[in-house]
């Protein structure tokens, strides 16, 4: 992996136009950026704290940032990143992803939607945005995020967020809200395969599934060949048995040729043993990728990924879901700082510590924290 350090991040963050009259400016924008990266990283979760960050770490800060005028105060952040254009801070974080990490091939990428709870403002009349993000299984790191103004619209925005990725040689897994035909084309279109839940959004497509298993598991499967793989995980007392089959025999499937490249139906059949008490539950899949069950497994449970190392990490460490920055574009481009934070964390590696033990230390150890931007 490449070596990074701040200057690498100001260099990429270059980039993004500045939205203000530059001769009524007192502060260089890559400067705020900067800080509220570093801030962000130290534990920081609004613009006050990230003042005071600034202010506690002037004398480091000006090692590498100009910082003319000195820290800005707490309206001019909030002032600038409701100004700065959503999309040009957005493509500046693809390209430092790019930089940086790269994309490794291979790798089972989930596409999945968080609503930040507290970015609606009553008085102006706006929702609260929802961010579709991308996430990288092998990487263990966010790649791309699309705001969109309501749950609906993640329609809309997973063709946005897919133009912005190169699913070349990966396994794309969305939830049933992005089972739509035009998805699937682009995801084979530029290279990748799909994994894509179904539920009553495609017309007949989940009954005709899920009649189709019901009636092949009454005969055991009898003259249809198929794939099988089963795991079980438990720990405290709680017993996870999870079956997964895959059929590639779909020409009878309805509507079959609308979806690019789809190869294989899949069912995953959960059951949770708590004690004497047993719940079961099936899902059902559609699929490019040939009739291997343990590579449906594999890709179905990575799904869940995004999930817990993403959006459960954002809502309980960054306190994403608590943040009431949401003047203009604020609440949007602060995900992206919070994406970028995270996503360093997670690639340090050496101190054994949670993702909110080593927030602290890098406010704590300057040296710490150069040790998180070159990871």
């Amino acid at each position: 992996m490449a070596e990074i350090d701040p200057t690498t991040i100001l260099d990429e963050f270059k980039a993004v136009p500045d939205p203000r009259i530059i001769s009524r400016t007192r502060h260089k924008l890559i400067d705020i950026i900067t800080i509220t990266i570093c801030a962000t990283i130290c534990g920081a979760d609004d613009w006050i704290e990230i003042v005071d960050y600034g202010l506690s770490k002037y004398e480091w800060l000006t090692s590498f940032l100009d910082l003319p005028n000195g820290i800005p105060s707490h309206d001019t952040f909030s002032r600038v990143f409701s100004i700065l254009s959503p999309e040009a801070f957005n493509r500046c974080f693809s390209n430092w992803i790019n930089t940086v990490f790269g994309q490794p091939e291979s790798d089972v990428l989930p596409i999945d939607g968080k609503t930040l709870r507290r970015s609606h403002d009553r008085s102006s009349g706006k929702s609260a945005i929802h961010i579709v993000s991308a996430w990288s299984t092998k990487l263990g790191i966010s790649i791309g995020q699309v705001k969109t103004d309501a749950k609906s619209n993640e329609i809309k925005a997973i063709p946005e967020l897919l133009d912005i990725l190169e699913p070349k040689g990966c396994i794309v897994t969305i939830d049933a809200m992005g089972c739509q035909t035009k998805i699937a084309k682009q995801i084979i279109d530029k290279g990748g395969d799909y994994l894509l839940a179904l539920k009553g959004n495609q017309g007949t497509l989940h009954d005709d599934v899920e009649l189709f298993f019901s009636d092949a598991e009454r005969t055991s499967f009898k003259d249809i060949p198929f794939c099988y793989h089963e795991t079980t995980d438990g720990d405290h007392g709680r017993i996870e048995v999870r079956k997964y089959t895959t059929v590639s025999d779909i020409d009878w499937l309805n509507g079959k040729d609308k979806w690019a490249s789809l190869k294989t139906i899949g069912m995953v059949e959960s059951e949770r043993h708590i004690g004497d008490k047993i719940t079961a539950e099936k899902r059902y899949y559609i699929s490019s990728i040939d009739n291997d069950a343990q590579m449906f497994a594999k890709a179905v449970r990575s799904h869940w990924g995004i999930e817990n190392s993403l959006h459960w990490v954002l809502d309980v460490t960054f306190r994403e879901d608590e943040s009431r920055i949401r003047k203009g574009n604020s609440a949007e481009n602060m995900a992206v700082i919070r994406h970028m934070a995270l996503n360093l964390l997670k690639q340090e590696k050496t101190a054994k510590a949670s993702m909110k033990v080593k927030r602290k230390r890098c406010g704590w150890d300057n040296d710490y924290l150069l040790k998180i931007l070159r990871t």
